[in-house]
């Protein structure tokens, strides 16, 4: 097994190489945590996915996420806003900004486990993959303000 920066650079390369996007698909909770919200519903999935393979979400308005970074659709065909806007789902957005201020710093924890690159990339590639992983330090309110987690 290679270590994991050996793997990042390697998809990095390809994709580049052959021009190709990458698109992350919740399908798994929505709503809230694990027994609060519920799985979200295979049709809006399938949605989604018909819209990657048509195209019709290659030029879609997008919202970047805290922490993650990610650039979600504002709209999607077949898929309700609210699903596409994961804060908007939970009743409880204290509860939300919590919980993925945890998850990126778990995440930022591992990432920093590897972050001399292990001799199979070079420091600046390293520091490349480092710096595209989340940013726990603050999600917004849903007014517009930023507010810090725990």
């Amino acid at each position: 097994m290679w270590h994991p920066m050996k793997y990042a650079s390697m998809l990095a390369e390809k994709m580049e190489r052959h021009g190709t996007r990458a698109w992350l698909v919740n399908t798994g909770w929505a709503g809230g945590r694990y027994g609060v919200g519920s799985r979200i519903k295979l049709r809006y999935t399938r949605a989604i996915l018909d819209a990657i393979h048509s195209g019709a979400l290659e030029n879609a308005e997008t919202d970047v996420t805290p922490v993650f970074g990610l650039h979600v659709p504002k709209a999607c065909p077949g898929v309700p806003d609210s699903l596409l806007d994961p804060k908007s789902s939970w009743d409880d957005k204290k509860d939300f900004d919590s919980t993925l201020k945890h998850l990126g710093s778990i995440y930022s924890a591992n990432f920093e486990r590897y972050a001399d690159g292990g001799g199979f990339v070079a420091k600046e590639l390293a520091d490349a993959i480092l710096a595209a992983g989340p940013d726990s330090g603050e999600v917004s309110n849903g007014n517009g303000k930023a507010v810090n987690g725990h």
